[in-house]
């Protein structure tokens, strides 16, 4: 590119590379949600359509950026994990936070008549996003748990809530009353006795979360290999799943998955 007078004006951008070997975390939360599931008449207390969506948006996220070696969502919220080897975008955080914040948005419309094909997008959504470094494997893996038990504790809290509305015909007030000051547990009997729900019978989807993994696979016809994305809805708190996972803190490739259904649920990946 040619010099010119006015190149001093970069100057003025400064430094902002992610310190070396951490995980870095980049987290979209839904601005203004609460108004955009109103005018879009999500269900309560869960939309699976719209937790799908979300899911969709966010395996195009990890299809465009291989480094993105796991991701969690719950509700409104995603959080993509990027090898903490990266080396994307010399780990600049303005241009990798802004560059999965827009891919995630955009897709989100360009997905919406996927899953809502009866209702129409009135407006386009918005997310905001940051970034957090976490150095230690251990620091990782309880961002995550705090994440999954902040999905119980609010998917249980909404599920009485609106238990007690849709149910038992209580108005907002008079929910929030009976459940202000309960535990897991009263909340449990609460369902269980005045809305005759067991809530352990509730999709994983909801009580879980969702968490997206890389697979290499044999796809049919071909059996030639694939890599492809999988929606799993299971405990990430426990040592089960970073065991059978355990290429992602190892920063090892895949290896060829033998347990891979073809009629599991699952996103090619187009750039492998």
């Amino acid at each position: 590119m040619a010099k010119s007078k006015y190149e001093y004006v970069r100057t003025f951008e400064f430094e902002d590379r992610c310190l070396q070997n951490c995980w870095i975390v980049v987290r979209l939360d839904g601005r203004s949600f609460h108004r955009f599931t109103s005018s879009h008449k999500f269900e309560k207390p869960n939309d699976k359509r719209a937790l799908e969506l979300m899911n969709r948006s966010a395996a195009a996220v990890m299809e465009e950026f291989r480094d993105v070696s796991l991701a969690y969502g719950q509700s409104d919220e995603y959080s993509f994990i990027l090898r903490k080897n990266t080396d994307l975008y010399n780990r600049r955080q303005s241009k990798i936070m802004s560059a999965i914040n827009s891919i995630f948005s955009a897709s989100y419309v360009y997905y919406w008549n996927t899953f809502f094909e009866d209702k129409k997008l009135l407006y386009p959504p918005s997310f905001d996003a940051r970034i957090v470094l976490y150095p230690t494997d251990q620091n990782l893996r309880d961002y995550l748990s705090w994440r999954q038990a902040d999905t119980h504790i609010n998917n249980l809290y909404n599920t009485a809530f609106w238990g007690l509305i849709s149910m038992k015909g209580l108005s907002n007030n008079e929910a929030e009353k009976v459940l202000s000051g309960t535990v897991s547990s009263e909340k449990n009997e609460i369902l269980f006795k005045e809305c005759g729900t067991n809530y352990n019978n509730e999709l994983p989807i909801y009580r879980k979360g969702t968490v997206l993994v890389r697979k290499l696979v044999n796809l049919p016809p071909s059996k030639s290999k694939k890599h492809v994305i999988c929606p799993l809805h299971v405990d990430i708190i426990g040592d089960s799943f970073w065991e059978e996972y355990n290429e992602i803190l190892n920063l090892k490739d895949l290896i060829l998955n033998k347990n891979f259904k073809p009629d599991d649920i699952f996103y090619l990946v187009k750039r492998s």
